[in-house]
């Protein structure tokens, strides 16, 4: 969320940041002089009020002194404005509330501004690709990149090597819950709690994540604090009158610190979970029908960092090894772009996705997208500290990162490590949370 004094002491920024995200510059205008207006009439009304109390104040002395002094039509004239405003401040209280309202809810639907290095564009076809530096304090992160794989055969996608070793069923997910569900079984039901588990234990005994078990189920405040309400509403999906399924475990790790005035000797703070999430998908229609890459549900292991406004962009590069070094302990080949203006999230300043490769699809698929939201989310939720030169508190910054996705890191794997003959290899990294097994097979 915007700050109102920002968007009044330097309007260019916020019509040069919408405009840089695709809004007409028109329109980009149009919105912020109306922003200025409802800010003016909001101010205006809490002056006007001020003087009106003042007076009502100084009037209901002023009555006892004219009674005293026997001057009973002075008495009268002011207990009469006295009375008067018994109506023209509560009218006014409300006008003020009013503005107020219209006010913060047009700015909670105005996305996060690009930081400056972020490049220009429209969609994806603009990202750019971007030459992430190892991190010496990251286990994994100065592993080599893997290499594209060679095969003597065509590769088959995910699903055409699940549904043949008969682990992957989508019909039965169909008849249970719909379509974009999926069931796993037997040793694919073991994959899948594998690559949980060892994205966690990474994250955590290598990378300095503390591990949250979080709720999945959240407030209407939890999701406006991360941005998810109101502008997404339709992509959630609703439990009850004022509960929601969380769509990433973002929403309940970063809300943690919602309300709060941190010291700056607890920053930063980084937390990990393995969560189920839950997407309605309601813009998705058409796209990724078959397989696993656009479920409704499913398992993700996220990362969240809060931290000083001068560490946020030091804290989402580190981010970014960590959620690399795990795929490159899996031998998953990968990229990283940097998202343009046109394709970045809501609430985001600058994000990365890092892009897996499918053999199956022969083509690069987002497996994690890596995020610094500056203040943004922080305004939302109220969530601050205390510099040590300063005596007033400052908003964090909050940063989140997929750590990665599970599903379409099985997917990666099975299209990854496939054989001739159906079977599929296990990674080394996740030998050891298989049982020993190093194959996938049917037999």
């Amino acid at each position: 969320m915007h700050d109102i004094k920002w968007i009044r002491e330097e309007p260019e920024g916020l019509i040069d940041a919408l405009v840089r995200r695709g809004t007409p510059e028109t329109e980009a205008r149009s919105l912020v002089s109306s922003l200025l207006s409802l800010d003016e009439r909001r101010r205006a009304g809490i002056v006007k009020l001020e003087e009106l109390q003042a007076r009502r104040n100084a009037a209901s002395k002023e009555i006892g002194a004219a009674k005293k002094a026997g001057d009973n039509a002075r008495a009268e004239a002011l207990m009469a404005e006295v009375n008067g405003f018994k109506t023209e401040i509560p009218a006014i209280e409300e006008d003020v509330k009013a503005a107020e309202a219209e006010l913060n809810d047009t700015l909670a639907a105005i996305p996060n501004a690009p930081l400056a290095e972020v490049p220009f564009g429209k969609d994806e076809h603009d990202n750019v690709p971007f030459d992430a530096a190892p991190h010496a304090e990251i286990e994994g992160s100065a592993l080599p990149m893997p290499a594209i794989r060679a095969y003597g055969f065509t590769p088959k996608q995910h699903f055409e090597i699940g549904e043949a070793l008969g682990w992957m069923d989508f019909e039965a997910a169909a008849k249970l819950s719909g379509a974009r569900f999926v069931v796993l079984k037997s040793q694919l039901a073991r994959l899948e709690r594998a690559i949980g588990q060892f994205f966690i234990d990474a994250h955590t005994e290598q990378h300095g994540y503390t591990e949250v078990a979080p709720p999945v189920l959240v407030k209407d405040e939890a999701m406006f604090g991360t941005a998810q309400l109101p502008k997404f509403r339709e992509d959630q999906f609703r439990a009850g009158e004022d509960m929601w399924l969380i769509p990433t475990a973002e929403v309940p790790l970063t809300n943690l610190v919602a309300q709060s005035i941190l010291s700056e000797d607890e920053l930063p703070l980084r937390f990990t979970a393995l969560t189920n999430c839950f997407r309605a998908e309601a813009g998705a229609a058409g796209r990724d029908t078959r397989g696993m890459i656009r479920q409704h549900q499913f398992s993700k292991v996220e990362m969240v960092a809060i931290t000083a406004p001068e560490k946020s962009l030091e804290e989402q590069e580190r981010m970014l090894a960590c959620a690399q070094a795990v795929l490159k302990q899996l031998g998953l080949h990968h990229r990283v772009v940097t998202l343009c203006t046109g394709d970045m999230g809501f609430a985001s300043a600058r994000t990365f996705d890092i892009e897996v490769w499918l053999p199956g699809q022969n083509a690069y698929r987002e497996i994690s997208s890596v995020s610094t939201c500056s203040d943004f989310q922080a305004r939302r939720m109220n969530a601050r500290y205390r510099p040590k030169d300063s005596k007033g508190p400052r908003f964090v910054h909050t940063l989140n990162g997929s750590g990665v996705a599970v599903g379409r890191a099985m997917v990666a794997i099975l299209e990854t490590y496939q054989n001739e003959d159906g079977s599929v290899t296990v990674p080394d990294a996740l030998v050891p949370y298989m049982g020993g097994r190093t194959r996938i097979a049917a037999n």
